[in-house]
């Protein structure tokens, strides 16, 4: 990057130089004449903080085609405890490791979307849930994908009708064990239960029904990010 930027320079002076006054930039492989120039700044390439695709409803914010370490919009991915980063075999208040934090929304390196997508990926909060849910913004069909069942939300705001996402019923892990996987979904908010400090808000649902819900921070539920 270094050498581009110094034959960049190079190559502007001398055509400077060349044209005493008249001033040149050079861009795409060809050098362009410039009339009455105020200042030049350099900008570095944008380039993509991650690969991982989002579905536009919408809504505030985009959300993610399928759950933190999952490669497919039906893979269950990985489960979390609230607060925690990395996926564990146990499940309890004794493997608990945010026991005193204090926090009622997590911050970016508590946030296991944030840690293991970056960029500006992040755990939704109860609001953002919230809006998920509202019946005036999003359809909820109780379905099948590659023989997982879950729940297929499709927008219903003007010009993004086309729009779905899948959530699949991915259950929880509580101790060692995995419970209601194909049944139930649980997906964590960012939110914590301020009335209650060992609680935390998440969106749950069954083929019955969906609402958002507490419960306590030590179980694994899924996540599933959003972006701006």
């Amino acid at each position: 990057m270094k050498k581009i930027i110094f034959s960049m320079l190079a190559a502007m002076m001398t055509l400077t130089a060349m044209a005493q006054s008249d001033v040149w930039y050079w861009k795409d492989g060809a050098a362009t004449k410039v009339e009455a120039v105020d200042s030049i700044t350099f900008e570095a390439p944008v380039v993509p903080t991650d690969t991982h695709e989002y579905v536009d409803l919408g809504l505030s914010v985009k959300w993610a085609t399928c759950n933190v370490g999952a490669t497919s919009p039906e893979d269950y991915g990985d489960y979390f405890a609230w607060g925690e980063t990395t996926a564990k075999e146990i499940y309890l208040w004794d493997t608990y490791t945010m026991t005193a934090d204090g926090k009622t929304v997590l911050d970016a390196e508590d946030d296991a979307a944030a840690v293991n997508w970056g960029g500006a990926w992040r755990m939704p909060t109860l609001d953002e849930m919230k809006e998920l849910l509202n019946p005036d913004n999003c359809s909820w069909e109780w379905t099948t994908v590659n023989e997982v069942n879950g729940y297929k939300v499709t927008s219903k705001k003007e010009g993004y009708t086309d729009k779905s996402l899948f959530l699949p019923a991915a259950g929880y892990r509580d101790g060692s064990s995995l419970n209601y996987a194909g049944s139930y979904g649980y997906y964590w908010s960012a939110t914590r239960f301020e009335d209650y400090p060992s609680y935390a808000f998440y969106l749950g649902f069954k083929s019955g029904g969906r609402d958002w819900g507490s419960d306590g921070r030590y179980g694994g539920f899924t996540v599933r990010p959003v972006c701006p």
